[in-house]
């Protein structure tokens, strides 16, 4: 049976957005099921961490507490080890309809320190998402499926300041959670990746993807994932991560009592330049400048953590 072991096909790069079999799925016994394990990595160079100027966005003493020190507020898109290993990829078998019980917890996604916390999600479609505000400060949630060919709002809902924490000190909290923001996910056109970014601190993100079946695996510090329980047969495994453009697919061939072994490798996306990419001293918006206007100038300084860039400029 060693034969069967092996996968065959190409690792191919395709769109972002590929054609859903259908959210059905029907659950069945699962005995003597397989398994598929694998390791993802990405080569190449780690981009540069993405760099938003505090001076441009509300609240930058609060969140400032995790900055540069220099004004800048740093958005991390990949968690990579010195080996390559990417964590926060998402595999999933595609080409299943039927198989093991589809326990699906909804996902909740808590705001603290203007951080979304998790970073990569699934969700199902027509199935809710909760949003906890931990901070003292007011996040706005605009949700979006996204698509080569455009963008379309889910919903958009603002994320109200927990009342127990005092306005006087924002900076002294203790992150009780306010009431919970819940919504639905409707996905259209075949849609299944998402954006959730917070409209008033843009360096508040969260990514997923709306899962049709329960075999998928998120990838762990090591870049590693494991999938079990799964019927005979044969699919297609598929790696995304939402900051690298298209995804990796290659078919398998998944044997009853039995544990194929893969491994994606991503390359490293170019870097781009605009105006999150590097920390450009630029005269009109700087903290210097709301000075010159008149204007109170907050006291910005990173208590919770220094953010030092990946690559100084």
């Amino acid at each position: 049976m060693s034969h069967f072991k092996k996968f065959f096909g190409l690792l191919l790069i395709v769109c972002l957005i590929w054609i859903p079999t259908g959210w059905a799925y029907t659950e069945i016994p699962i005995t003597n099921g397989g398994a598929v394990t694998g390791h993802v990595t990405m080569k190449g160079p780690k981009p540069d961490s993405l760099a938003y100027n505090l001076a441009l966005f509300p609240d930058p003493a609060f969140c400032g507490r995790i900055s540069t020190g220099t004004g800048w507020r740093l958005y991390e898109p990949f968690q990579v080890t010195p080996e390559g290993a990417l964590q926060n990829a998402i595999v999933i078998l595609e080409g299943i309809d039927q198989g093991k019980h589809f326990d699906f917890t909804p996902p909740t996604v808590e705001a603290k320190d203007c951080i979304f916390s998790p970073s990569v999600l699934v969700v199902r479609n027509q199935q809710e998402v909760r949003f906890l505000n931990m901070d003292p400060v007011m996040h706005d949630i605009q949700m979006y499926e996204t698509a080569p060919n455009g963008s379309s709002v889910i919903f958009h809902r603002p994320l109200r300041m927990n009342p127990y924490h005092s306005l006087l000190e924002p900076q002294t909290h203790d992150h009780r959670p306010g009431e919970p923001l819940i919504d639905t996910f409707q996905f259209t056109k075949g849609r299944r990746i998402f954006l959730a970014e917070c409209g008033q601190h843009p360096y508040m993100q969260t990514w997923g993807l709306a899962i049709t079946n329960p075999y998928y695996s998120i990838t762990d510090k090591d870049g590693r994932f494991s999938i079990a329980d799964i019927p005979e047969g044969v699919y297609s495994l598929v790696a995304w991560h939402p900051w690298i453009g298209g995804i990796l697919q290659m078919k398998v061939v998944v044997v009853a009592n039995d544990t194929l072994k893969t491994q994606f490798i991503f390359d490293a996306p170019p870097e781009r330049t605009d105006s999150h990419t590097t920390m450009v001293k630029n005269p009109h918006f700087t903290f210097e400048a709301i000075a010159r206007d008149g204007r109170a100038v907050p006291e910005v300084i990173p208590d919770h953590e220094v953010q030092p860039p990946h690559h100084p400029h």
